[in-house]
Order: C-alpha cells, then sequence, then structure tokens
C-alpha cells in the first residue's frame, strides 16, 4: 500500500510547518539577544530549549501514537503546538520565551515522527526510501522559508510575527488532518516501550542519531551568527542559510532517483563526506562565500546522510513503529540541544573556526559508525546480495538478540 496524493500532501504539510518553527530562530538570536537585554548565549538557550524539548517528548507521542492512532496523535500535538507558538510571539521576557519555545518544541515533536510513522504504516520497505525523500523534500522547503522569511521579517517588521505564522498554520492543520485515514496498528507482543528498548540495533541507531544531531543540527544554529559576526545583516544571514534548505530540496530529489540503485551505504558516505567538507571550508576561511557554500553542502550531507539513517530507523521495530521512531527523534534532538548548548561558549566569544573545525572532525567518525552499522544490518540495494553463511543464511541482517524487522533481514 502506498500513500495517495492528498493523503501525501497533509503529512507534507504537517512536517513543513515543524520545521518552519524549528528553523526560524537560528537567524533571530542576535536580534532576540538585543531586544530583551541578553547575550548571544542566553538568547540561544531558546533554541536548545526548543530542541530539548522536542526531543524528550518523542516518548510519549510515540507510545500515545502506537496505542491511541497516528492521526489522532498529531492532530492533538498540533493544536498544542499553535497554543505554544503564540505564547512565544507574546513572550514578555528571555525567560518566557525560553519556557514558551521548550514547550512548543515538545508540542511540535510528534509532526514530523507522525509523518515518518504513517509513511512506515503504508508503505512498503522497498519503496520507502523514496516516499521519505518526498516527505523530506517538505520539510527542507520549511526549512528554507523559514530562515529567509525569519530574517526578513526579524529585520524589517518584528521576530515576534516569525513564531506566530507557524502557530496559525499548525492550528488549521490540526483540523485538516481530520481527512488523513487512521492506519492499522500492528499487534505486538508486549508493551510498545519494552519492544523498542530491547532491540540493540534501535540502541545503536540512537547512538548515530545523537552525534548527528550535535554536529549537523546543533553547530548549523551558529552559521547565521558566524555571518552577523562578519557584518551581514540578519536577512541577509537569513538568505545565505536558507541555501541549507535550498540544497536539501535539490539532494532529496537526487537520492529519490539514486535510491533504487545506490544502496543505503553509498548514500550515508555521500552525505558525510559532504557534512566533513562543509565544516572545513567554514573553518579554514569563514566569509559570506565560504559560509554560504557550507550551508549548501549541510543541506545535501542532511538529504543524503539523515534521510537514509532516518529510513533505517523505520525498519527496526515494525511492531512498534512509532515508538522507534520517536526515540530515535530523542536522540537526536537530545544531540542537537546538546550540541548547541556546548558550542554556546565558543560562539559568545565569537570563535566560529573553532567550532567549525570541530564539527569537521567529529564529522568522520559520525559517517564511519553510521555506514559501518549500516552495512553490517543489511544493504538495502536491490541489488547487492549478501555472502552465505555455513546453513544458508546470508550475512548481515539483524543483531542476535532483536525481533524481527520489515527491512532487508526479513525479506531474505
Amino acid at each position: 500500500m502506498t500513500t495517495s496524493p492528498p493523503r501525501e500532501g497533509l503529512l507534507c504539510a504537517a512536517g513543513f510547518v515543524s520545521n518552519f518553527d524549528r528553523f526560524s530562530i537560528a537567524p533571530m538570536l542576535v536580534l532576540i539577544g538585543s531586544a530583551f537585554g541578553v547575550p548571544l548565549g542566553t538568547a540561544a538557550l531558546a533554541a536548545s530549549a526548543y530542541t530539548l524539548g522536542y526531543g524528550l517528548a518523542q516518548p510519549a507521542w510515540g507510545m500515545a501514537s502506537d496505542r491511541f492512532g497516528r492521526v489522532r496523535v498529531m492532530r492533538l500535538s498540533l493544536a498544542a503546538s499553535a497554543v505554544g507558538a503564540l505564547a512565544s510571539a507574546a513572550a514578555p521576557g528571555a525567560s518566557s520565551l525560553i519556557v514558551a519555545r521548550g514547550f512548543t518544541g515538545a508540542c511540535f515533536a510528534a509532526a514530523i515522527a507522525g509523518s515518518l510513522t504513517y509513511v512506515g504504516d503504508t508503505v512498503a520497505p522497498d519503496g520507502r526510501q523514496r516516499a521519505l525523500s518526498t516527505l523530506m523534500t517538505a520539510f527542507a522547503l520549511g526549512t528554507a522559508l523559514a530562515t529567509v522569511v525569519a530574517g526578513a521579517l526579524a529585520h524589517w517588521v518584528s521576530w515576534r510575527l516569525v513564531f506566530a505564522l507557524p502557530g496559525l498554520l499548525a492550528g488549521h492543520l490540526a483540523l485538516a488532518l481530520r481527512r488523513l485515514p487512521e492506519p492499522e496498528l500492528a499487534p505486538r507482543e508486549g508493551g510498545a516501550l519494552r519492544t523498542v528498548l530491547r532491540s540493540r540495533w534501535q540502541w545503536y541507531v540512537m547512538g548515530v542519531a545523537l552525534l548527528e544531531g550535535g554536529v549537523l543540527l546543533g553547530c548549523f544554529t551558529y552559521l547565521p551568527s558566524a555571518l552577523e559576526s562578519l557584518g551581514s545583516a540578519p536577512a541577509t544571514a537569513g538568505a545565505v542559510a536558507a541555501l541549507y534548505g535550498a540544497a536539501a530540496m535539490g539532494g532529496a530529489q537526487v537520492v529519490r532517483r539514486l535510491a533504487g540503485r545506490l544502496g543505503p551505504v553509498a548514500l550515508i558516505v555521500a552525505g558525510g563526506a559532504q557534512l566533513t567538507l562543509a565544516y572545513a571550508v567554514a573553518a579554514l576561511h569563514p566569509s559570506l562565500v565560504t559560509l554560504g557554500l557550507s550551508a549548501l553542502l549541510l543541506g545535501g550531507g542532511w538529504a543524503f546522510l539523515h534521510s537514509t539513517v532516518q529510513a533505517w530507523a523505520t525498519l527496526l521495530v515494525p511492531t512498534a513503529r512509532a515508538t522507534g521512531v520517536a526515540f530515535f527523534g530523542v536522540a537526536l534532538y537530545l544531540g542537537s540541544a546538546l550540541g548547541t548548548a556546548l558550542a554556546a561558549d565558543s560562539a559568545q566569544l565569537g570563535c566560529f573556526q573553532c567550532l567549525f573545525g570541530v564539527a569537521a572532525l567529529i564529522s568522520v567518525p559520525l559517517t564511519a559508525l553510521a555506514a559501518y552499522g549500516r552495512r553490517r544490518y543489511g544493504d538495502g540495494g536491490p541489488p547487492r546480495r549478501g555472502p552465505r553463511r555455513a546453513g544458508g543464511r546470508r550475512a548481515g541482517g539483524r543483531l542476535p538478540s532483536d525481533p524481527r524487522a520489515d527491512g532487508p533481514a526479513r525479506r531474505r
């Protein structure tokens, strides 16, 4: 079964709004700090609180989705997100903004995870990478427009309006998702949480996601700030950062076409190489041109690396898919929050070259761990077949204690 275009459009819209809200704060940190009279490091806590809330709320939404249904939980989360976003727009001070952003992040946490789980429920594993690439295109569009719109509106109108926009859209989507049919939930033995936590591969992929979140999402938060430290206006910084979203959209289309010919390991290596090069360029010679190139490479790295690891996460525990994807999100956004917080001191001191240099170094083991683990789990490329072991069983696939997955190992 595959999702029809109307259903796909609603899923894309939910992820679009979530990403718009999440990425809009990056080009506004300097303005928010100035408006409240606080340093950049304090203003950045609003971004950290958002990603921390986004990550920590994932298990609750995931278990609720496995129990009560995908669509019902997504609608509830979007309605609550609207409240949080409007509260962010009305925040009277830095402390209240940090709290409001944390709450909003926790509420928006079900949007993208719910969309991914819905695809996992309704699209066969061999077509899932392509379907996820379509979602990634919409998510990347939200990222690109967030940085452009946020930079322009914050500079020419008000940063408060930027927070209000996704709140209004989320409220509309909470009603529109009534048209999305609820998929049948898969039966499972025992609780969803126990099923997920017993999977060794789940823990491995979560470790990869934690590292990816810190390097890719956490350090990217400071790219617009690095541009502003060179004298760029917030609108310019937002426009350059938007190249990330544009590259992610283009990269998602490339991945969609290559997924049937290249295996996931090759896609991961290609994405990791772009990620490493992006931060290396930013560290060696930061300028408007080189940081723009870095944004493009980071977007491409996200499309190749993250979408492949994300597709992997949907294969791990099919009987508790929403909870498994949710814990993947926990690791990703916990890593993002930690990365943002750990890099805050360097950003506060203006040591952006050091910050990006460390990110470039960490990108290498991140790529190696993701590629090695994905190869051990089982290559998803159609032409590839693992060597047979004694007894006729092919190499790769599940770890010994894992429940069966609906990935490559199950089809062998």
